[in-house]
């Protein structure tokens, strides 16, 4: 029998993930076959970097935590990023998927995260942290958690934005590149230049005596 390394006097090195893991709902899906009923699990998660990069996916699996792991692959193969516009989004939008209706307006600093349930999740993983939402349709998890990708997805930068980062690149232009520490100059100074310059000695002048 092993024993644990925390008993051992040390401890197991795990590296940080890149993406923050959300189970959002996991599904019993029951198939009628000719030998009777087929049981399998349906998992939806959704990753996120909380700053900016989101994805979503849906596993199936004979198992649960088979179905989560394909899920999590599903998602990193559907990762978007979203415009956002400090802590909130840039604009305000309202999508329709099948039977769900959702609403997003963006809110000032401090307001925090009015959203509930599967949204919340979401637009947490995103890295908004002030927003408010309205969910108008159903009441289905699954169909949300898409309404909520896609409404993330068609985000753009409004006309403030542009404007922002139009003067941000101006002055970046303008502003003087920083030279290396440590570097000494190439081309000296004219005071240098004319100490560093060799003495010339005088030359003697010849005496002509005169003749007797």
């Amino acid at each position: 029998m092993s024993i644990p390394a925390s008993k051992r006097g040390g401890f197991v090195h795990r590296e940080p993930k890149e993406f923050e893991e959300e189970v959002i709902q996991i599904d019993r899906v029951t198939r009628v076959v000719k030998g009777g009923r087929k049981l399998r699990f349906r998992a939806t998660v959704a990753i996120g970097n909380k700053k900016g990069r989101v994805g979503l996916g849906i596993g199936k699996s004979n198992e649960v935590t088979g179905a989560i792991q394909k899920a999590i692959a599903k998602a990193k193969k559907n990762m978007i990023n979203v415009v956002m516009n400090g802590t909130t989004i840039p604009h305000r939008i309202q999508v329709k998927y099948k039977a769900a209706k959702l609403l997003l307006l963006p809110a000032v600093q401090g307001t925090g995260l009015i959203a509930g349930g599967t949204i919340r999740k979401i637009l947490d993983l995103t890295g908004i942290k002030d927003i408010l939402s309205k969910a108008l349709g159903t009441s289905n998890k699954v169909n949300n958690s898409k309404a909520v990708f896609l409404a993330l997805s068609m985000l753009k930068q409004n006309p403030a934005m542009i404007k922002r980062a139009g003067i941000e690149a101006e002055r970046r232009k303008q502003a003087p590149a920083p030279q290396p520490h440590g570097k000494k100059e190439q081309n000296p100074t004219p005071e240098k230049a004319t100490s560093e310059q060799p003495k010339q000695e005088p030359t003697p002048q010849k005496t002509e005596t005169p003749a007797q």
